[in-house]
């Protein structure tokens, strides 16, 4: 117990939804005699969950906040149907029909982020009207019809990378892929030591780096196996490569900018913050405005899936994000979640899902297995809390979630407003 705690960073517990994934992982691969660790059943996978993983990264900087945005899934059904008629009936280029998605969620989220942060009105009832508002905006503007993309359109949603170089019996880039992301893992690991050894902190002994380092690049390329070893013409989709730009961009962002310090400064206390010169209200109108700009990327991502644009899209999805988010360690009350918690929380969901089709349950029966599922994880969480401990994903990202000042900042630790911020200089 003693070598666990050293490896995680002191309190094993919070780990619990890595340790709940990897369970899940593993009891699915037994009870489906090893249909769920198989190349074509990740790649689905990946890229049947890749739009709600997409929203979950927006939904926890709303929720961190202290908001909650109900109307992403009719935001990303409305952006998608416009961008397929523009593409039909325009004739416009497919990417100028993705920088119209982009623009027109944009400008939701400006709508959304206005009525939220500058005239007062609680974000749970702007975005719920916004739901039934954009909801009916796509039926309108669609008229209830499935309308076409093109092909060029339809790769943001379904396509892979492409073979290149010689042939090795595996996707190259899909194989480069994976060495960057190993690469990746060790220069943050090596940087973290050296500013702690500057800092004069504790450094962790060597055995416990060299074991961390060996299960995390072990996954990563275990992971890179499987999508480079597919059928033939499937690698590593290009949803899922969307989805790690915008990881590494808002985890960025999140841990290591004044923006997101300045978005967990709000969520944790708004009237501390504002003495602290932070502006909240620009804060959430930012928040707002992002959210529905990843909503409309999440809309043409799933209409490039499913080749057209339909009537129903969208529904549901924002419960699917929330579960996410909650899952991963977010915080009701604002303040506390990370990115990272949040694509661990939605691949507990997309895993469980997954092995419930494959093992054949019914919809009714996974519904109330999920609901189980999000009530126990945030349960959980509220006891971890009550006990004084960090959330579950707390410890997850220590290594990749500090300052380039050296300073460690956890966001989802208790730390006091005015300490976060002064940690800007």
């Amino acid at each position: 117990m003693n070598a666990l705690k050293k490896l995680f960073g002191g309190n094993t517990r919070q780990f619990g939804m890595i340790f709940a994934l990897v369970a899940l992982i593993v009891f699915f691969q037994f009870a489906t005699e090893g249909r769920t660790l198989t190349p074509g059943n990740v790649i689905n996978l990946f890229n049947g969950n890749s739009y709600i993983l997409i929203l979950a990264i927006g939904m926890v900087l709303v929720i961190i906040a202290g908001h909650i945005d109900l109307s992403v899934g009719s935001v990303a059904a409305f952006v998608g149907v416009t961008v397929a008629l523009a593409i039909r009936d325009w004739g416009i280029p497919w990417y100028l029909g993705i920088l119209l998605g982009l623009a027109l969620g944009a400008l939701i989220g400006a709508w959304q982020g206005f009525w939220t942060a500058y005239v007062g009105i609680p974000a749970f009832i702007v975005t719920l009207a916004g739901m039934l508002l954009f909801r009916g905006f796509n039926q309108f503007v669609g008229k209830s019809n499935t309308i076409p993309v093109p092909a060029d359109f339809q790769y943001i949603g379904s396509g892979y990378l492409p073979e290149v170089g010689p042939n090795t019996g595996f996707n190259n880039l899909t194989l480069l892929l994976g060495l960057l992301g190993v690469a990746f893992v060790i220069f943050s690991e090596i940087r973290s030591r050296r500013t702690a050894k500057a800092l004069g902190a504790e450094v962790p002994e060597a055995w416990v780096v060299i074991t961390k380092l060996v299960l995390i690049c072990g996954a990563i390329l275990y992971a890179t196996y499987l999508f480079a070893t597919g059928r033939p013409g499937t690698s590593f989709p290009i949803p899922g490569l969307i989805l790690a730009v915008l990881v590494l961009i808002y985890g960025f962002i999140s841990a290591k900018t004044v923006v997101g310090r300045h978005v967990y400064a709000v969520g944790g206390n708004r009237h501390a913050a504002e003495l602290s010169g932070v502006q909240s209200k620009k804060v959430n109108f930012l928040v707002m405005m992002n959210m529905s700009i990843l909503a409309g990327l999440a809309g043409m991502i799933f209409v490039g899936r499913s080749t057209a644009s339909g009537p129903f899209d969208g529904v549901g999805w924002e419960l699917d994000a929330i579960a996410a988010v909650f899952i991963g360690g977010a915080a009701v009350t604002g303040g506390v979640g990370t990115v990272i918690g949040s694509i661990v929380g939605g691949l507990v969901m997309a895993v469980l899902n997954n092995g419930l089709q494959l093992l054949g349950v019914g919809a009714d029966l996974t519904q109330i297995i999920k609901g189980l599922v999000l009530l126990i994880a945030v349960a959980f969480d509220v006891y971890n809390k009550s006990q004084g401990k960090r959330s579950i994903i707390g410890m997850l990202t220590q290594s990749f979630n500090r300052p380039s000042g050296g300073t460690s900042l956890q966001p989802d630790e208790t730390t006091s407003t005015k300490e976060t911020i002064s940690r800007e200089a």
